[in-house]
């Protein structure tokens, strides 16, 4: 079992100081405003803006908010941005997502988890489900939150709660987790289907 997780370290993360910075400057020269007009207006020296703008000092709350007021800049945007340029984006290559025990395992269903370790809550969760011939059909699965299927490979009669679904290479279903659920018959195999599994904050456990 391979395990490959790779983020972008193109840029180095930028501290509080520096990103407030490049922020408000951004958005000062966006509204066509010199560092006078956003002194003037903000009721600071233009030697404090100018020392903000280049990361060279850590402003009081009040002075960062009479910036942002004086620039449309909402204060609360300034820190949920920051907070989103500290997230890192991750990649799985090709045949190495991480292989997990599922349900179905017990009956010869594959199961690699194609993301992972995505914070204090888990959200979703995407598979590559793949079935053989050693497979076995097993129509009852069932879980919290909201699933989506697409099929890669193979074909096969899906079954959620009483009714039944022909599925071939291309089509997709999506439905309610909490219901019985499951593929009824293998017609062709092998099969591999990608499986994302959505999750609620009052389901996630």
């Amino acid at each position: 079992m391979s395990k490959s997780v790779t983020t972008s370290q193109r840029e180095s993360p930028l501290s509080l100081e520096q990103h407030i910075a490049r922020s408000l400057k951004q958005r000062r020269i966006s509204q066509g405003y010199k560092i006078s007009d956003v002194a003037r207006i903000a009721g600071v020296s233009v030697g404090m803006v100018s020392k903000v703008e280049n990361a060279h000092v850590s402003t009081s709350l009040d002075i960062l908010s009479r910036l942002c007021d004086a620039i449309g800049l909402p204060v609360s945007k300034l820190f949920s941005d920051y907070d989103v340029a500290k997230r890192g984006a991750q990649l799985i290559k090709a045949g190495e997502g991480m292989e997990v025990v599922r349900t179905g395992t017990e009956v010869g269903h594959s199961y690699h988890l194609l993301s992972y370790a995505q914070g204090p809550y888990k959200l979703y969760e995407p598979f590559l489900v793949t079935m053989d011939d050693a497979s076995e059909e097993f129509p009852n699965f069932c879980h919290p939150g909201h699933e989506f299927l697409y099929l890669l490979e193979g074909e096969l009669i899906y079954r959620h709660g009483t009714r039944l679904y022909p599925m071939s290479p291309g089509d997709s279903l999506s439905f309610d987790g909490g219901v019985p659920h499951g593929p009824e018959k293998l017609l062709q195999v092998p099969i591999r289907l990608l499986s994302i599994i959505h999750y609620d904050e009052s389901e996630e456990g």
